[in-house]
């Protein structure tokens, strides 16, 4: 899906307030800390609560190999003032049922309500059409997240109705509402001014990332 750019673990993406980057074995506490808790985890399809380190490796080792692999891009979300220090990840993967691109992202609580996820959002979703051939995004939210779907909204999707999902990790299908954004409707939203968005790559040593 993705390519060779974004295939290093130098690759990020940078917003006004943001960095996105590869996650590291460095992320793995404050995911779990952040992650797990009960009001980010019960939003998701796919984080237990409780949420354990293991768990937690795992991932990071899986994100990692889907995106040097193009199969996917998942990145921790990070303050531009501190890139160490993730506060939330934000992810294109294919979706489980339909194939397509889906936009799947969560942030920390300390960090709601400043427009974060949405700023997050937006970098990923003008990589996706500016670096593939993809003709669309996909997304969704439970319908008891309006917050999610506010994000959604502000980044140009169209809601396309409601239905149910499943959600492996809360042991069962939940309603949710369904969105899209293709890629003539995101052409006519590049004016967007909020993210601040630049593509970069670094010289290694100053962005190396730890297995």
């Amino acid at each position: 899906m993705f390519p060779d750019l974004t295939r290093d673990d130098v690759f990020r993406l940078e917003t006004r307030r943001l960095w996105l980057r590869w996650a590291r074995q460095a992320d793995a506490q404050a995911l779990v800390r952040l992650a797990g808790e009960k009001a980010v985890a019960g939003m998701t399809a796919r984080i237990p609560h409780p949420l354990d380190p293991p768990t937690v490796d795992k991932f990071i080792l899986a994100s990692r190999q889907a995106n040097a692999d193009g199969r996917a891009l998942i990145m921790a979300i990070t303050p531009r003032r501190h890139p160490t220090q993730a506060i939330g990840i934000v992810s294109i993967e294919p979706d489980a049922e339909s194939g397509s691109a889906h936009l799947g992202y969560w942030l920390g609580t300390p960090h709601w309500g400043q427009g974060l996820a949405t700023e997050a959002a937006r970098a990923m979703i003008d990589a996706f059409f500016a670096y593939t051939e993809g003709s669309e995004l996909t997304s969704s939210a439970r319908v008891v997240n309006p917050a999610s779907r506010r994000v959604l909204e502000k980044c140009g999707f169209a809601s396309v109705g409601s239905g149910l999902q499943a959600f492996p990790a809360r042991g069962g299908v939940f309603p949710v509402d369904r969105f899209r954004l293709d890629r003539r409707a995101w052409d006519s939203l590049k004016t967007w001014h909020a993210a601040g968005l630049v593509f970069e790559r670094h010289d290694r040593p100053e962005c190396r990332a730890g297995a």
